[in-house]
Order: C-alpha cells, then sequence, then structure tokens
C-alpha cells in the first residue's frame, strides 16, 4: 500500500465512522421494531453481500433460478434495476432493454424468459405487483442484490463474500467497500465464499471458515467460477459470415471490453488460453457512449485481420446489443463469455436440498409439493 493511499485513508476514516454510526442506528432501529420489516405469503429468497458490488450475485441468482425452474417453480426476480432510465415498477417483457430494466435483469430475461423479472427500487411494493400476476403466479421470489433492504423480511438469506476480499478483511465506506459493518453478517442464513481459486487447498478452507467467525446456526459453501465457450452476441451476422464455433487458443488476437467491477479474473481467465489479449475496462455497469464505442472499434482495428474477435461479458452485452451505436462493423466479431458457478467440497447436493426445503415447507407451496410427489409415485 502507497504512503499515498495510507494518507488518503487516514482523511476518509472520519467518515467511515460517520457512515458506520448511521447504518448501526438504521439496523438497530429494525431490530427493536421502530422501522417495521414486512413478511409475505411467498416464499422470499434474498441474495447480496455486504459489499458494494463484485462478489458475483448475478451467477448466483441465476443458478437459483435453474435450480427451482427444474423443480417445476414458476420463479420471480425482483432486482432494483441499477442504472436503468425508468422509475418505479417494471415488468421485464421479451422486448425490454438495458436502458428500461437495467443490464443484469435484462440479462437474466433473456436467459430465463419464462421467469418473471421485475424492477422496484421499493422491493415490498415490487413483490406485492409480482404476486397479483396471474399468468401463471410466482411460487417463490429471488431478491436480488437486496441484504441491505431489510423493509423485506425474506424468510432466506444468502450473503455472498468475495474469497479474495472477505468481509472480514474490509472496511466501511468510503475507507472499504463495506455497505455496513461485518456483524450485518448475523442475519444470514447462508454465506457462500465466491470465487474461489482454482488451486485453493484443504488447509485454506478451514483458515477461511475460523475467519468468517460464523454462528452454528448459518451454513457456509463455496463456490467457483466457470466460464462457457463463446457465444456470438449477433449470431445472425457469424453464420452468414460462415465462421464455425470459436474456441479461444493463441491463433486469436482479443480485444477484451468489460464494465465489471473485477475484470481481473476474466482477463487471467482468457490469457490461460491466449496471451495475446487487450483489455479494455470501463467501470461497472457503464452506459456507453458513442465516443467509448469509437474508442473500441479504433482499437479492434489495430489487431490483425482474419484473426481477431472481441469478448465482452452477459452483462456489458446486454447494454451493447441495444446500443444504436453500436458499430455495425463490428458486430460480426463480438462474443459474449458466459459464466456460471459450481459448488466445491461436494456441497452441491446440500445447498440444493436447503434451499428446496425452504420453499417446500412454506404454507402457500406445501400443496403444490404434495401434488408434484403424488404425480411421481
Amino acid at each position: 500500500m502507497t504512503e499515498q493511499t495510507l494518507k488518503i485513508r487516514h482523511w476518509l476514516t472520519p467518515l467511515s465512522w460517520l457512515y458506520g454510526l448511521g447504518v448501526c442506528l438504521r439496523n438497530k432501529l429494525f431490530d427493536w421494531g421502530w422501522l417495521r420489516s414486512k413478511s409475505f405469503c411467498v416464499p422470499v429468497i434474498c441474495i447480496g453481500n455486504l459489499t458494494a458490488g463484485g462478489t458475483g450475485k448475478t451467477p448466483h441468482t441465476e443458478y437459483l433460478v435453474k435450480l427451482l425452474q427444474q423443480s417445476g417453480l414458476q420463479v420471480a426476480i425482483l432486482s432494483r434495476g441499477y442504472k436503468r432510465k425508468t422509475k418505479g415498477y417494471q415488468l421485464a417483457t421479451s422486448h425490454s432493454t438495458a436502458e428500461q430494466i437495467g443490464d443484469e435483469p435484462c440479462q437474466m430475461k433473456h436467459k430465463f424468459p419464462k421467469a418473471h423479472v421485475a424492477v422496484d427500487a421499493n422491493r415490498c411494493q415490487g413483490i406485492e405487483q409480482l404476486c397479483q400476476l396471474a399468468t401463471p403466479c410466482p411460487d417463490v421470489i429471488l431478491l436480488d442484490d437486496a441484504f441491505q433492504h431489510r423493509y423485506v423480511n425474506a424468510g432466506l438469506n444468502i450473503l455472498l463474500t468475495d474469497y479474495n476480499r472477505l468481509f472480514c478483511d474490509d472496511r466501511l465506506l468510503p475507507v472499504g467497500l463495506l455497505r455496513e459493518p461485518t456483524s450485518g453478517k448475523n442475519r444470514a442464513h447462508m454465506v457462500i465464499v465466491t470465487k474461489c481459486p482454482k488451486d485453493i487447498k484443504p488447509i485454506d478452507f478451514n483458515i477461511t471458515t475460523k475467519r468468517l467467525n460464523l454462528y452454528p446456526y448459518q451454513q457456509l459453501y463455496f463456490t467457483q467460477v466457470r466460464y462457457g465457450s463463446p457465444i456470438p452476441l449477433f449470431p445472425e451476422l457469424v453464420k452468414k459470415r460462415g465462421t464455425k464455433e470459436i474456441v479461444i487458443n493463441g491463433s486469436w488476437q482479443i480485444l477484451l471490453v468489460t464494465g465489471i467491477a473485477s475484470p481481473r479474473p476474466l482477463l487471467d481467465e482468457i490469457r490461460t488460453y491466449n496471451p495475446d489479449v487487450t483489455l479494455l475496462a470501463f467501470p461497472d455497469h457503464h452506459n456507453f457512449t458513442s465516443k467509448d464505442l469509437r474508442l473500441i472499434e479504433e482499437k479492434f482495428k489495430h489487431l490483425a485481420e482474419g484473426r481477431r474477435m472481441l469478448i465482452t461479458t452477459e452483462k456489458d452485452a446486454a447494454r451493447l446489443k441495444s446500443h444504436p451505436a453500436f458499430p455495425a462493423a463490428l458486430k460480426p466479431f463480438i462474443y459474449v463469455l458466459p459464466i456460471e458457478i459450481e459448488f466445491l467440497l461436494n456441497q452441491k447436493e446440500i445447498f440444493n436440498q436447503n434451499v428446496l426445503k425452504y420453499v417446500r415447507e412454506n404454507p402457500a407451496n406445501r400443496s403444490l409439493f404434495e401434488r408434484k410427489d403424488a404425480h411421481t409415485s
């Protein structure tokens, strides 16, 4: 850590204290019942974190959507819709854009067209609106990034923390990235350590478990990110160009364009297959301008013709695909690198069973599962 960074932290520390005092007071008002949390008859699962972004909420939310849909449940996803240009409650359709509902909700609606995807800064209002849907009514609602939204009393709170920056190592904003003190972890029913390295050792699991200092009632899981094969953002143009399935290897020159909190792991992943990668990183949830797109096009032109490709993330693709100024010359060359999560320590089935147990035991779904079990037998 440089001397300049230490000086900045020193001057920001009083602001961090004031911020922490305000957050602690707000949490106490909820704990004392002066501010009320609302419960709902439908099962509500909250996926969130203590830090300001970068823990992998979206792929974990998508994992839950797949799990619940495979169990025959109608899933609804409710998000704030960060950086959207609309206000209030919005129910996504197949034609919704990132400008209307936000990049991550747009991404999830595209991947899970049968799921209800909605955005509303007022989560209680959003849940009430979703519960009124009749085509069909949701069996379970996933709250994306709502751990601090305590006006909703979620039945299952899932807290994520990045292995490379555990919440126990962080500090409150603006000195660090914590949205609230680490004592907030006590509200979680499950804690998932995300983005674990591929070479993680057994002793690392034990050390991390001790450092997080969880209560016996809290379940702890570990996950890694798994990258898929590149998918063309405009498949009709790639097919027209006659390009076969892309395999990332040393024969390509790659321009990696990201607008995410932590692009380094993605860059490192691609470089394991192809060292010739140029990174063009923008801030998280960046709204690309025409100037940005001209810069991307200029950078791409410097790559060798016939062996060049542009790779971006699923979240960025949601914003780029609908951008009216996206250069036509880039469309046949831009690919999306999908990601999924996988559980370590053979924890997948345990996690799945515990999530489904919570949903199954909710009175609103008990008869639904009983009918399914009877039909299966």
